[in-house]
């Protein structure tokens, strides 16, 4: 049935391709009574096209909703882009967020001011550049707190099969307002413990990269239990960030 509408759609179609060609080869020589009409009906017919080239040239110009597509390692042996930078949100942002607010189910605002003046939200990724459909936004107005992070909880296959010869791998693409100093701490837990890396993104280029090398712990590689990010902001008064992109990798080191 979807075959046949379709067959009869571009029937349709073709039909109305020789209609309009033909109308513009004869205007020259087309009576005016007739030609006036045409001029209407093309008008009215043009009015509909130009809408739907402005929004059919803009959607497929986005990057694709729900796409995992990102460089990353060849001999990677995991991979993952959050939902928050993958697909829309059932609510897209929050005012005046509170600590342990969470947007979408990975994502958690942490912070201990007494007031709140954060804001929080997705927004659409538009750059021809971008290959997130989404990033996340944070408005920070005001700040009498001693730290604000944000948290990203990793999904279980992050922490299956992970081995001390791993290296994890973050990428992202950074934007701010003025500059300020952004750290990505790595915590792993493992039984009662957790190991915990940190590394300062290093922020002179939009696209960052940092990578932790799970060598230097003293993970138990039987007893991992989860994995989670903490992106801690110092100095994030009056200021705007932007995060168009976060991606995550793992590989194993090469063996010496």
């Amino acid at each position: 049935m979807a075959r046949r509408k379709g067959v009869v759609r571009e029937l349709i179609y073709q039909a109305s391709l020789r209609r309009w060609s033909r109308a513009a080869r004869h205007a020259a020589s087309t009576d005016l009574s007739e030609l006036r009409q045409d001029r209407s009906r093309a008008r009215r017919l043009k009015a509909h096209l130009d809408k739907l080239i402005h929004i059919s040239e803009s959607r497929l110009a986005l990057p694709i909703i729900g796409s995992q597509s990102f460089p990353k390692p060849f001999d990677a042996d995991w991979s993952w882009r959050p939902e928050l930078w993958r697909g829309p949100l059932p609510v897209p942002g929050m005012s005046s967020v509170e600590s342990k607010s969470m947007l979408g189910r990975e994502v958690t605002l942490f912070h201990d001011c007494a007031r709140s003046e954060l804001t929080l939200r997705q927004l659409r990724n538009r750059r021809e550049a971008d290959l997130a459909p989404y990033g996340l936004r944070l408005d920070v107005f005001n700040f009498d707190g001693s730290f604000l992070s944000v948290v990203v909880d990793f999904p279980d296959e992050a922490a299956q099969g992970l081995k001390r010869k791993h290296l994890l791998r973050v990428d992202t693409i950074v934007e701010m307002e003025k500059p300020l100093e952004i750290f990505a701490r790595l915590n792993i837990k493992h039984g009662p413990n957790t190991e915990q890396i940190v590394r300062e993104l290093p922020l002179g280029t939009e696209n960052v990269m940092v990578e932790f090398d799970l060598a230097y712990t003293n993970l138990n590689e039987k007893r991992v239990e989860k994995m989670w990010l903490d992106l801690i902001f110092e100095g994030p008064e009056m200021n705007q960030v932007t995060l168009r992109d976060l991606t995550f990798s793992r590989r194993p080191r090469a063996e010496l």
